[in-house]
């Protein structure tokens, strides 16, 4: 039987293919692995032309992968959905700072920061899918900070839908904190766990696995282990390459890769590519596995640029099983290993065709903070400190011709504190960031222990 764009299949090969709506509302396979496509769809050949809205590029990304799963018309009224929740007629207007350099702005949605792209699409098919099938559903998400905010804002009031979200206390900007905290919304939780962002990824791992949690009803996720969201950040890449008009090199600030692997599917797609850039921080697990071929996890540091705070990135487990030929066994001998062992020395043959999907540049501290004076010197334009480890890793590569696009991934004034410090004046705030004031908050504090919280999300998600 030939394989379809709107099957889906787990990186660890022992779980039966499901259709886009299981696949979205389950977030992880029954094996612990990740569900990818069973053939990656075809672009139609005008999705760069002129004149096309982001609607309609979008509308051509996802309709492949979800197929019949969803009811007629799903897709575009999650589109529509979307565009209106941001304040730029493209969404993602590409800006020149220099000649062929430019910076692609995910800011312009409702929590200023590029997760609002994909979690928009999410929070609609989700409805879509929920209403379809009567059914209720609890999420649970790990946020560093941006993907919280933007579920909390997305999912907020829904119907069907409750939402659990765990970030790492005190390791997120106020802001952050804030934009998750202050949204009054009884089908939300805010956990804010003693650890990392790694700790707080691994326990929601457990909890999707916890099948005495899934006996109580549907358990999904709305990190980038759900395809849903990965999908949902495809159609900015086509976007981008429309604006351009002609393939550019990307550079894209990265923790969980989820947004790099996102610019790889659009090349699995069709879509013209000159080639893809992961810029990490100091937290480098990424890094080291694609120069050096040791995939190691360390304790997270924390950074300025804290949604990049990340030794463990989920993703990597999807481009293991591409890059290898979607070889299963090896991807969960692979992931086994590291879960038990903390870390993986990886293939030779692997380590190669890993180089050809991407290249991968650690950025430090120190660099951030000149990267963010040299952006205001050179170009009169402030940046987020993520945004600064993309350009510093966009403007020290050979350009070999090609335009290079550095993804902006938040607005400024979500780490207004820091870019002051280091610019010496604050940045305007956004709209969005300007309108949280002092609004009462609400989270609980949770220990790093796995049965303290599954008591405590039992007894919400009951």
């Amino acid at each position: 039987m030939t394989a379809s764009a709107d099957r889906y299949v787990s990186t660890r090969g022992y779980a039966a293919d499901e259709n886009f709506a299981d696949a979205l509302l389950r977030g992880i396979a029954p094996d612990g692995g990740l569900y990818m496509p069973a053939a990656w769809a075809t672009m139609p050949a005008d999705i760069t032309q002129k004149g096309r809205t982001y609607a309609d590029i979008g509308r051509d990304v996802l309709n492949p992968y979800i197929g019949s799963a969803l009811p007629a018309g799903a897709v575009e009224r999650a589109l529509k959905r979307l565009v209106e929740g941001f304040d730029h007629p493209l969404v993602t207007p590409l800006v020149e700072l220099e000649a062929g350099l430019f910076v692609l702005e995910l800011f312009r949605g409702p929590t200023a920061a590029f997760k609002d792209l994909a979690m928009q699409l999410v929070a609609a098919l989700s409805d879509e899918a929920l209403a379809a099938s009567g059914e209720t559903l609890t999420l649970l998400t790990a946020t560093s900070g941006d993907t919280g905010a933007a579920a909390v804002r997305a999912f907020a009031g829904a119907k069907r839908i409750k939402l659990i979200v765990l970030h790492p206390l005190d390791r997120v900007s106020p802001i952050q904190r804030k934009q998750m905290t202050t949204v009054q919304a009884d089908n939300v939780l805010n956990l804010a766990v003693r650890g990392d962002f790694d700790d707080c990824q691994r326990l929601v791992k457990m909890l999707l696995s916890d099948e005495t949690l899934r006996e109580k009803g549907r358990l999904s996720s709305v990190n980038s282990i759900n395809w849903g969201r990965l999908a949902g950040q495809i159609p900015y890449y086509v976007s981008a390459t429309a604006q351009l008009g002609q393939a550019a090199h990307f550079v894209v600030p990265t923790g969980n890769f989820g947004d790099a692997f996102a610019g790889i599917a659009a090349g699995k797609m069709g879509l013209p590519v000159a080639g893809m850039t992961a810029a990490v921080n100091q937290n480098d697990a990424l890094a080291r596995a694609i120069n050096e071929g040791v995939y190691d996890r360390r304790t997270a540091i924390e950074s300025a640029s804290v949604s990049m705070d990340v030794q463990a990135p989920s993703n990597f487990e999807r481009l293991v099983f591409e890059a290898s030929g979607r070889d299963a066994d090896l991807t969960r001998q692979l992931f086994e290993d590291f879960a038990k062992h903390g870390t993986v020395t990886l293939p030779d043959s692997l380590l190669a065709a890993l180089r050809k999907e991407t290249s991968a540049v650690s950025v430090d501290e120190a660099t951030t903070a000149e990267e963010i004076r040299h952006a205001h010197k050179a170009w009169g334009r402030v940046v987020c400190p993520h945004t600064a480890v993309a350009l510093h890793a966009a403007r020290k590569m050979d350009r070999n011709g090609a335009p290079v696009v550095a993804l902006s991934t938040a607005h400024p004034s979500k780490f207004g504190g820091y870019v002051e410090s280091v610019l010496g004046v604050a940045p305007e705030p956004a709209p969005v960031i300007a309108a949280l004031g002092d609004q009462p908050e609400r989270l609980s504090v949770v220990e790093n222990d796995y049965a303290k919280v599954l008591e405590t999300v039992s007894g919400f998600s009951a």
